[in-house]
């Protein structure tokens, strides 16, 4: 049902190489790319994930209680993925762990422009 979820931005140089990383971990690139907008995923795949700077000029600003969660293939990806955030100008929001007892495992971190993200996977018993 979701084609893809857009993220503002103030600094699209800064935040794609952010991205360019975490997509590259995910298996995917960019799919799409203009001079205020960049958009990473697989053209008939699963949903995507944008970068914009806001049009009507103004700055960007994180919405409270958004968040993008993006479906890992593994409990070592999650690592890997929370690992490439916090070394490329993220910052923690929860460490890579398990959530409830339903099998959730996620780590929770911020890109360079607030915006807060999880990576995630279901863990099979």
């Amino acid at each position: 049902m979701i084609g893809y979820v857009t993220l503002g931005t103030s600094d699209l140089p800064r935040a794609a190489a952010f991205y360019d990383l975490i997509a590259a971990e995910l298996g995917t690139g960019r799919m799409m790319e203009e001079e205020t907008f960049i958009g990473w995923g697989t053209p008939g795949g699963g949903a995507g994930i944008g970068l914009t700077l806001p049009f009507d000029g103004n700055p960007a600003t994180v919405g409270n209680g958004v968040m993008v969660a993006l479906e890992a293939k593994d409990k070592e990806q999650v690592h890997r993925l929370h690992t490439l955030a916090l070394a490329n100008g993220g910052t923690d929001e929860g460490a890579p762990g398990p959530r409830g007892d339903s099998g959730f495992y996620a780590g929770y971190f911020r890109d360079p422009d607030g915006n807060k993200l999880n990576a995630f996977v279901y863990l099979q018993d």
